[in-house]
């Protein structure tokens, strides 16, 4: 499958593609963000929040690096922007390998670290609100997910 690429309106509707997402993940499923400041990387982390059953408010981990939040599932809300040394073992695979949903924003600083195989998801800016999110299925399940995703 080629990338999926969306286009959202307003912050709402980014969460809501989130949203629907959330819905289909699955324990070990992995999920990088990029884009800039501001392009709407914890919003559509807040939907994803949501569709998993997250109750608690989700915001940025930007000074924690990781965040936890509880639904159906964990969510292991991540944010390695400040990550010193992307090659320091900082206990990445207990997250990309356990129970629950992991979120990875600016993912591309620890690109070694990640899994071969998870969802990619860029976010830019195309006017006001509007967003174009591109999904990047990098593995069988993510395929399916995207697939999914189509045709709701």
């Amino acid at each position: 499958m080629d990338n999926l690429k969306v286009h959202t309106s307003s912050p709402e509707q980014t969460m809501e593609l989130a949203e629907r997402l959330g819905q289909f993940l699955e324990a070990g499923s992995v999920i990088t963000l990029e884009g800039d400041l501001g392009a709407g990387k914890t919003h559509f982390t807040k939907g994803l929040a949501k569709g998993l059953g997250v109750k608690r408010n989700v915001n940025s981990p930007t000074f924690t690096i990781i965040k936890e939040y509880q639904g159906r599932m964990p969510l292991y809300h991540m944010d390695v922007y400040r990550v010193c040394e992307a090659d320091e073992d900082l206990g990445f695979d207990e997250y990309f390998y356990g129970e629950g949903v992991t979120v990875v924003e600016w993912a591309s600083l620890i690109k070694e670290q990640l899994p071969k195989e998870r969802l990619d998801i860029e976010i830019y800016h195309a006017g006001d609100d509007r967003r174009e999110i591109v999904l990047k299925p990098l593995g069988e399940r993510y395929i399916l997910l995207c697939k999914e995703l189509q045709t709701k």
